[in-house]
Parts: C-alpha cells; sequence; structure tokens
C-alpha cells in the first residue's frame, strides 16, 4: 500500500475520534515526507490543538509510518 492511502487510513481510523469532540479532520496532501491536514470544527478552536496535533495525530501516523517527518495543520 503505498504511504498516501496508508495516511488516509490512518487519518479516517483517528476521525470518529474527532467527530466525537465537535471537530474533524481532513487530509490536504502528503508532500516532502510532511502530512498536511485541515482540523475543523471544535478541533479549529480547540486550545489543546497542538496537543491533540503533535501527541494525538502525528503520532499515531508516525508509528505506522516511520518516514513522515511532519503532520502540519492547515489553518
Amino acid at each position: 500500500m503505498e504511504t498516501e492511502a496508508k495516511i488516509k487510513m490512518i487519518i479516517d481510523e483517528l476521525r470518529p475520534y474527532l467527530m466525537n469532540d465537535g471537530g474533524n479532520i481532513e487530509f490536504i496532501k502528503y508532500e516532502d515526507k510532511i502530512v498536511y491536514i485541515k482540523l475543523s470544527g471544535a478541533c479549529a478552536e480547540c486550545s489543546a490543538i497542538d496537543l491533540t496535533l503533535k501527541e494525538g495525530i502525528a503520532s499515531a501516523i508516525k508509528e505506522e509510518i516511520p518516514e513522515v517527518l511532519d503532520v502540519v495543520n492547515i489553518a
């Protein structure tokens, strides 16, 4: 399975958790070993957005796909 497809699969697995808190996540692109996403809904205004991004989303993606260097939220 190609890297982008794996990333989308992981994001799809994380989405229900974010939706439970009124948020959502959208895959934008994978380029130069960086994943670009867009957090929306409650996630976009949450004070814990950095924690969610780094400790939750980025950790889950990097654990499955070690070549990913970073996950960036496009505001």
